[in-house]
């Protein structure tokens, strides 16, 4: 079998619902990061074999295929296909498997994977039915009755299961939002941004990315360079201001991820790829898996998920050097902490999406991306992430820098 390499991972600003890309096409989103990632690692357009990008609610600007729309709004090559994948909020994370997959399979040598997704111009939920996905199946009432499947219950439902407060919790919040604010400050996120609408100087492979021209830029759309998510100015005295979501809960906004916009590409390889092209890998994936859990409990997936791939790739926890979990709510990472016993001071060091934010489709490859950033600026082995999805599901990669 051939080893998945990762040779560049690149990223937008996460910019909040309403924000400084709301007005950006998701094509243009996704494709002006593509270029820049292939720009980056100095690979030819043409050598791609596919396009895998992740995107939930595939309605209006998003709908059509957006990983083959995205590539051909950056100008790059026709004869190059791609792909959307949905597996809720892991479809970025997933894009990244299915593209290693292909790899190692020895069936592709070149793949662009990643997610992209507008909260602002396609609002959460859009591609749902309004009494839910479940509605008027037979199969599944027979197995799971009428029980109410709301991720909001979901995430008190846990906080109750583990004994969480509501202290706790936003606890973990108030140190997401001071982490990433950390990060920004101490410009860790620099080497992984695509600035949008900023001029990014000139193309080594000879395709200029998306809007990297002002004269290119939207009227009206403001350059992009730096998160927007984290709040310098929370505190707990706000947090706990804040009204509860549900009715008797103790998740409120503070302590759930946030709506937001963004894209992140990877480009995967193989060894003859990297050989014939001279691409220089910066990672190989140790790990891919994906399982599944209590559709109705819904965010606990990770949990079991994390000792499956561990037991799979022959790794302790204690191998890991960094984690990232994604923050859908502080009591998903806090129920996930308590059961793997895992070193929070290695988990999300750099915030998570409650402070940056979470662009559904996208999430898993911004993590994926920040996670290989990452591991090289502490100089760490294996990175570790996994993440919560609809269906009650999670994807683990375990990558392994080089």
């Amino acid at each position: 079998m051939e080893s998945a390499y990762l040779v560049s991972a690149v990223r937008t600003p996460v910019a909040r619902r309403g924000g400084g890309l709301s007005g950006v096409h998701p094509a243009d989103l996704a494709g002006q990061t593509i270029a820049a990632l292939l720009d980056r690692a100095g690979a030819d357009p043409a050598a791609i074999d596919d396009v895998v990008l992740g995107c939930v609610d595939t309605l209006g600007p998003q709908s059509g295929d957006i990983a083959r729309t995205a590539w051909l709004a950056a100008g790059l090559p026709e004869h190059v296909p791609g792909v959307t994948v949905d597996r809720q909020c892991g479809s970025g994370q997933q894009a990244v498997h299915f593209a290693a997959q292909a790899v190692m399979s020895g069936t592709a040598d070149l793949v662009v994977a990643g997610g992209v997704q507008s909260m602002s111009q396609v609002p959460i939920g859009s591609a749902m039915a309004p009494a839910g996905p479940y509605a008027g199946s037979a199969g599944w009432a027979a197995r799971y009755g009428d029980s109410e499947v709301d991720q909001f219950r979901s995430a008190d439902a846990i906080a109750a299961t583990w004994g969480l407060s509501r202290g706790e919790l936003e606890e973990w919040a108030l140190t997401s939002h001071r982490r990433a604010v950390q990060a920004i400050d101490e410009g860790r996120f620099r080497a992984e941004i695509v600035p949008i609408g900023i001029d990014q100087g000139p193309s080594r492979t000879g395709i200029a990315p998306s809007g990297a021209d002002e004269s290119r830029r939207p009227a009206g759309i403001a350059p992009v360079g730096v998160d927007e998510g984290p709040r310098r100015d929370t505190s707990a005295e706000r947090m706990a201001a804040l009204a509860p979501l549900r009715p008797g809960g103790v998740t409120t906004a503070a302590t759930a991820s946030q709506l937001a916009d963004g894209a992140a590409a990877l480009l995967v390889a193989s060894d003859r790829a990297l050989r014939s092209h001279g691409l220089r890998p910066r990672a190989v994936i140790r790990h891919l898996s994906a399982r599944g859990g209590d559709p109705v409990l819904m965010l606990t997936a990770p949990i079991e998920a994390t000792a499956h791939a561990l037991a799979r790739a022959g790794l302790r926890l204690a191998d890991i050097d960094r984690f990232e979990v994604n923050e859908a709510f502080a009591s998903v990472l806090l129920a996930w902490l308590r059961e793997t016993g895992a070193d929070p001071a290695r988990v999300n060091v750099n915030g998570g999406a409650i402070a940056l934010g979470h662009p559904l489709g996208a999430t898993g490859a911004r993590l994926l991306t920040g996670l290989l950033h990452e591991l090289e600026r502490c100089a760490g082995r294996y990175g570790l992430l996994t993440m919560c999805e609809g269906g009650g599901q999670a994807n683990v990669t375990v990558i392994e820098r080089l």
